[in-house]
């Protein structure tokens, strides 16, 4: 996505990392920007030589006490020996640095969190490369941490203050989803709006009626690219939408976007007992699978809808609308 964005912007950008860096002392350096999405990441280097990603937050998404948050469940994380990005602080201590308006830029906060060796799952809308009997060792991996990272949610005591956002029945559903209203976009075709509204009320009394589900700390975006796989196993990174939801949305939000991959049913299987093997799962709360794949689906249509600047975002949300709506058909929701 970096590489199609306005030279002059991305010029912009560059300079904005370096202003950023002046707080950790090591602003003499070209940063490499690796994303621009939610956030822009660069990858830099710290005084001592070592690596990190450098996050410039994007303005108005999460407030500073939701930044906060974020970094200290991270440490959390860390500490209990979860393989995820670690915050480092500045030259003067803090965690993370308010940057002013300048030029193009609005007030917007930005930190420096430990680098993390791997290579991405793999990118969407690309088959996965990896061989099929590997995909299962991969997957089992993917499910144990995800099981891990709930254990250590649960033992944890947030601070005082510590808030995230809530991927629940509202947060998903309601009438201000997280991350848009799906079913209320101005890209959408006119008989998609129908449809969607009446999914969405659907959904709501299927959720509902689900038996009680596991509910706490999620990463809430466990995504191809959000998972490095290296010689040590399996890393989770950008815990930028991490927040209080349903552990069964992670479970879909892994899987989502490999059902269409031949060795899809191995994965899920690899990835449930990976799962079971560190935390309980059971059939009955596994049964709402299907309702979080769906409900996963969903939040692209909203996400895109609300970032009609990024290249293609309109024929985005068609196509996930589409997807959306054939996935809840052949799931037995329409």
């Amino acid at each position: 996505m970096s590489a199609e964005l306005p030279k002059t912007f991305r010029n912009a950008l560059d300079d904005r990392a370096r202003q950023a860096l002046v707080h950790w002392g090591v602003a003499e350096q070209s940063p490499e920007l690796l994303k621009y999405r939610e956030n822009a990441v660069f990858r830099v280097r710290l005084a001592d030589g070592r690596p990190a990603a450098l996050r410039l937050h994007r303005a108005g998404y999460h407030g500073e006490a939701a930044l906060r948050s974020e970094l200290q469940w991270m440490a959390a994380l860390g500490d209990g020996g979860l393989a995820v990005p670690q915050p480092i602080a500045a030259a003067d201590g803090r965690l993370l640095v308010a940057l002013p308006d300048a030029g193009e830029f609005a007030a917007q906060h930005v930190d420096v969190v430990s680098w993390m060796d791997g290579e991405p799952l793999g990118e969407s809308g690309t088959p996965l490369s990896h061989p099929p009997e590997k995909l299962g060792a991969i997957f089992s991996a993917i499910g144990a941490a995800t099981a891990e990272m709930h254990n250590l949610a649960d033992r944890w005591t947030p601070p005082e203050g510590f808030g995230r956002p809530a991927w629940d029945g509202d947060g998903l559903l309601g009438e201000r989803p997280l991350w848009g209203r799906f079913w209320d976009c101005d890209a959408l075709s006119s008989t998609r709006p129908a449809a969607l509204s009446a999914l969405r009320h659907d959904l709501r009394q299927r959720l509902a009626a689900l038996p009680a589900q596991d509910f706490g700390l999620i990463h809430a975006d466990l995504v191809r690219e959000n998972v490095l796989v290296g010689e040590r196993g399996v890393v989770f990174i950008d815990f930028d939408d991490a927040g209080y939801g349903f552990r069964l949305f992670d479970i879909a939000t892994a899987l989502l976007k490999n059902r269409r991959e031949p060795a899809y049913e191995a994965i899920e299987a690899a990835l449930v007992a990976g799962y079971r093997s560190r935390r309980g799962l059971t059939e009955e709360a596994l049964s709402g699978l299907p309702l979080f794949l769906v409900l996963r689906s969903l939040t692209y249509i909203g996400w895109f809808a609300a970032r009609p600047e990024l290249p293609g975002a309109r024929e985005r949300v068609l196509r996930y609308a589409y997807e959306t709506l054939a996935l809840a058909e052949e799931l037995g929701f329409r």
